[in-house]
This record gives structure tokens, C-alpha cells and sequence, in this order.
């Protein structure tokens, strides 16, 4: 990320983009009842979607972004429901993950490969992984970014999570709850 990501992002955010996307992944309400509690990191949270119903489910969670309006966004979006989330801005070209250990690292929709073992690193054991990401397609009028250097390849996210104990994986087209179709891989682990 740069400067100019963060200008970017700040600018999608000011426009309203993603305001509408107040819902968690389905992939992270499927399986939060088999998730282990405590403390959370989400990645990439933008205004806070997936850190909030954590949050709501009891959970302390970190949420790191690089917009800082998106995180404006998110607290107000915490204090108006009265819950408590640690909002952090980061830049991963220049900043590191939180020196925390977590039950449950959370990665919706981004990609960037130096931050795989930092995660790994930042489970404690039991931990688990929830990752979300698109996977490259040659399928028209499929939602998510244009360039194949943000997608995934086809089996990336288990090779790169192969030292985890995998519960749940799955690649393809997904349609989200606001109507877009998706191509996604998905992927539940447990760090043992």
C-alpha cells in the first residue's frame, strides 16, 4: 500500500462506497457458533462490518485498515451500538500486524501475501483462520477487483494456509447477500 492507496481508499469511503454492506461475511456468521472466543483481528476491516458483529458476539477485537475514514466509520458505527472496538490504522507496506496472539484472525476480501505468516504467527493455539478472497475467473459479470494480482489462483489459500488443520474450504461462484455474484475461495483452519 501506499499513500496514494490510502487517498484512494479514504475517497471510496467518503463517497459512500461499501456503506451499504452492513452485514458480516455469511462465510464468518456460517461458522461462528464453532469458533473459539476471545480475541479477534480483523484484517482489512474496512468500516468495521465483520469487527462489529464480533464485537457484538462478545469478542475483543482488533481492526485494522488503511482508510482512516473507513475506521470513522466503523466507530461511529461501535458507539452508536454501544460496543467497544479497537480501531487501528495501518499501512502493511510499512506496518506490521498487532504483536497480539488471537483466537481468530478474520480476512474478508484483500490480499497480501507478506502478511501469511504473520498471521500464522499471531494464532495461539486452537486458533482459527476465516479467509475470504476472490479467486481469478474468466467468467463475465463477476464482482471484485479487475486485475488477477488481487485475486487468488485456483488452490492458492490452501497452499498458503497448509500448515493449518482445515475445516472448511471451499472455491467458486458465491452470490452475496446485496446480489453480486463472486468467484471466492474460502477457507476455515485451526492452527494446532
Amino acid at each position: 500500500m501506499s499513500d496514494a492507496d490510502r487517498q484512494r481508499w479514504d475517497s471510496r469511503y467518503a463517497a459512500g462506497e461499501y456503506s451499504g454492506r452492513t452485514h458480516p461475511t455469511v462465510l464468518l456468521e456460517h461458522w461462528q457458533a464453532e469458533l473459539p472466543r476471545g480475541r479477534a483481528l480483523d484484517i482489512a476491516c474496512g468500516a468495521g462490518r465483520n469487527a462489529l458483529y464480533l464485537a457484538s458476539l462478545g469478542y475483543s477485537v482488533d481492526a485494522v485498515d488503511i482508510s482512516n475514514v473507513a475506521l470513522e466509520r466503523g466507530a461511529a458505527s461501535a458507539a452508536e451500538q454501544g460496543m467497544q472496538v479497537n480501531w487501528i490504522n495501518a499501512d502493511f507496506d510499512h506496518d506490521t500486524l498487532p504483536e497480539e496472539a488471537y483466537d481468530l484472525v478474520v480476512v474478508s476480501r484483500f490480499l497480501d501475501h507478506r502478511l501469511i505468516p504473520q498471521i500464522h504467527d499471531r494464532l495461539q493455539a486452537g486458533g482459527h483462520v476465516v479467509y475470504e478472497q476472490h479467486v481469478r475467473t474468466t467468467l463475465p459479470d463477476i464482482g471484485g477487483p479487475r486485475s488477477n494480482r488481487f485475486r487468488l489462483r485456483p488452490q492458492e489459500l490452501l497452499s498458503l494456509f497448509r500448515d493449518l488443520t482445515v475445516r472448511y474450504y471451499y472455491e467458486g461462484l458465491i452470490a452475496d447477500p446485496d446480489g453480486n455474484r463472486m468467484a471466492l475461495a474460502q477457507l476455515v483452519a485451526r492452527h494446532d
